[in-house]
């Protein structure tokens, strides 16, 4: 088992990423961030994001005690939001539960809102240099291949084979730059298509290698075809020229964004706007279709541009409902077709 740490390490001394932003001036705040954004990301995207986020939430008290619409905001465009929303939650839980300093042990790091064990793991290795082994998707690529694992990793009987190899290749020292390593080797070498084998520190021990095998590991999620969802996105316009959001509910997807009204594509647009807010409308122009699609399933968007009349008479819900003007600076948080249609509405 040195073997393996030993030669992914003297890779890593020599091809490792260490001029990461969170690898700068190292905490346990900076890494846990990183570490949320990360997920089902690249480090490519990651890094403006980062930066950005960093200087306005520079400590977790300032995640704390910001507003959630800021928080949100900063976000938009980085996907999977419930990550920013859990981030927000964990922030006050570390506040008002860890007198504002993240937590040393796992158990405890795992109690914060989207932490697992895996993310929690590589939080404290990477900012403290404690033992524990990490299991993210990179790194289960890696020891499928070198295992010649066979099974899809998603499988909890799979996963627990995984784990196994992780525990027993994680050295005693060094565990941030073993960490590290094993995402880069996964990032950069071990990639899903067209892997480096011929580069790999590992590749005179990969039993997938040997048995040629690289491409068919590790074995993929079974396929089911995504289901096809549509609506029309209302783009309700006043004569300001200003849009009509709504504030979606907390859970669910895009929760907590601001968005446009959405109806079934079969509904009646007028009637629809005359019955939830007593909209008198002037004009209704249906625009060109496009698709946003979700881990689960395709969402087909057709936005339908709306002129609408009296719209100071009707009733709005206080801090669910805002007229947005895009020529002025909301930091509101943004699903992303709706940052889509609200450019193209933009440059017309």
């Amino acid at each position: 088992m040195a073997s393996f740490s030993g030669r992914l390490l003297n890779w890593f001394d020599e091809h490792g990423r260490k001029n990461l932003p969170w690898q700068q001036n190292r905490s346990a705040y900076r890494v846990w961030l990183s570490e949320i954004m990360l997920q089902q990301t690249q480090v490519i995207t990651v890094i403006p994001y980062f930066e950005r986020f960093i200087k306005a939430f520079p400590t977790v008290k300032d995640l704390a005690v910001a507003d959630e619409d800021e928080v949100l905001h900063l976000w938009s465009g980085l996907g999977y939001y419930a990550r920013a929303r859990n981030l927000h939650k964990a922030a006050k839980k570390v506040c008002e539960e860890f007198s504002a300093e993240l937590p040393e042990d796992i158990e405890s790091m795992m109690s914060l809102p989207g932490i697992g064990r895996s993310t929690a793991a590589a939080i404290l290795a990477q900012a403290h240099g404690l033992r524990h082994a990490i299991l993210d998707g990179n790194v289960k690529r890696v020891l499928s291949r070198f295992h010649a694992v066979q099974g899809w990793p998603g499988n909890k009987k799979i996963e627990a084979i995984l784990w196994q190899h992780a525990e027993r290749h994680t050295p005693e020292t060094r565990l941030a730059d073993y960490t590290q390593a094993m995402m880069d080797l996964g990032a950069t070498l071990c990639t899903r298509a067209h892997p480096g084998c011929e580069s790999c520190p590992l590749n005179q021990a990969c039993m997938a290698l040997a048995e040629r095998r690289v491409a068919e590991l590790p074995t993929p999620k079974p396929k089911k075809s995504k289901p096809v969802k549509s609506a029309r996105m209302l783009v309700l316009i006043n004569d300001q020229r200003q849009i009509l959001l709504e504030k979606r509910p907390p859970t669910g997807i895009w929760g907590g964004l601001w968005s446009l009204p959405e109806i079934a594509m079969d509904a009646d647009v007028e009637s629809y706007c005359q019955q939830q807010w007593q909209f008198k409308v002037a004009e209704i122009e249906d625009v060109e279709s496009f698709r946003h699609t979700f881990s689960h399933y395709h969402f087909d968007i057709t936005p339908c541009h709306v002129q609408v009349k009296n719209p100071s008479q009707c009733v709005m819900e206080a801090e669910q409902q805002v007229w947005y003007n895009s020529t002025q600076n909301h930091r509101l948080g943004l699903a992303a077709p709706v940052q889509t249609i609200l450019k193209h509405l933009s440059e017309d």
